[in-house]
């Protein structure tokens, strides 16, 4: 059965975000119906799905955030957790979480295939009975 999925992917660090969209992209099942937006960072990830996610079966949140020298890499890595998790159980919608926070770029380049794993995980709650 043709489902609709959303990618919601923050484009901040675009060398990144570009290997996280590629390696989902090459999981889903191309006879399903798959729309991309783009957005600044991750923490604008939650709420481009929340406006969405009566339109779509599934959704990828696809971004990155690297440690710098200030306590905002865990503000904004723990909120955009926090958010994505929520709007999945409460719309008991499959939302793979495909954001990356990583130490540094060296780390955030060797994890550019994980929106495959994200990509994975929602395929396998859409096939749940």
């Amino acid at each position: 059965m043709k489902k609709k999925y959303l990618i919601v992917i923050a484009d901040y660090y675009k060398d990144i975000s570009k290997g996280l969209l590629s390696s989902a992209l090459n999981l889903i099942p191309k006879s399903n119906i798959i729309k991309i937006i783009t957005v600044p960072g991750v923490f604008e990830i939650p709420v481009t799905i929340s406006k969405n996610i009566k339109k779509y079966d599934a959704f990828l949140a696809l971004g990155c955030v690297i440690k710098g020298q200030t306590p905002h890499f865990d503000f904004i890595s723990q909120a955009t957790t926090n958010a994505i998790m929520y709007i999945s159980v409460n719309n008991k919608k499959p939302v793979g979480n495909g954001v990356i926070t990583c130490l540094n770029m060296k780390q955030a380049k060797a994890r550019k295939r994980k929106g495959a794993e994200a990509a994975k995980a929602v395929i396998s709650i859409l096939s749940q009975k």
